[in-house]
């Protein structure tokens, strides 16, 4: 298994919205949406910091509880195997490609789509509003695939890819000034 890191050429892998303050980041999504307006992230509402603080401390308080190990407070996004959805959210796009082998997994986190809606979203499909580890999401995989193979136009839902939350930076951090390969 493969994790993907999808990033903006210009500004490099693994810059993290969500290290900087509450005003730091909405000034960085102000800039994009001023600076990058055709990309998916110069599309996000005017309460997506908040929103998505309020989802990372949803991830955290079920991590804990299923015993992860968390050397961050915040994690590091990436999705299990390429998402050909996440390649068009970029001006200048790259990703990263790094064996799900480099990381430690009891630092590893899932959402079986991405975390926001996967804990906004109300219906009945049994992994809505659910965390897993590394051997739990393999059970999910086997039971449903993944999902940019039956949903990359989001057609079917909100879950487009299984997002990984990475909680520490060991792995992260041989990677930041990696250049990746060209989308």
């Amino acid at each position: 298994m493969y994790l993907y890191h999808y990033f903006e050429k210009t500004t490099g892998p693994f810059r993290n919205l969500s290290d900087l303050s509450v005003e730091e980041a909405k000034e960085v999504v102000r800039r994009v949406k001023e600076e990058r307006p055709g990309t998916q992230c110069a599309s996000r509402h005017d309460k997506y910091v908040e929103y998505r603080r309020n989802c990372e401390n949803i991830l955290r308080t079920e991590f804990a509880k299923k015993g992860g190990k968390m050397d961050r407070f915040v994690p590091h996004y990436m999705t299990v195997e390429l998402s050909p959805w996440m390649t068009t959210w970029f001006e200048d796009g790259d990703y990263l490609k790094i064996p799900v082998e480099e990381f430690d997994l009891s630092t590893l986190s899932f959402t079986y789509g991405d975390s926001m809606p996967n804990w906004g979203v109300k219906d009945d499909k049994e992994y809505r509003g659910k965390l897993y580890t590394y051997e739990e999401i393999l059970k999910v995989i086997e039971k449903y695939g993944l999902p940019q193979d039956w949903n990359d136009d989001g057609k079917y839902g909100p879950e487009r890819y299984i997002e990984v939350q990475v909680w520490s930076d060991e792995t992260v951090k041989k990677y930041m000034n990696y250049g990746g390969e060209k989308i």
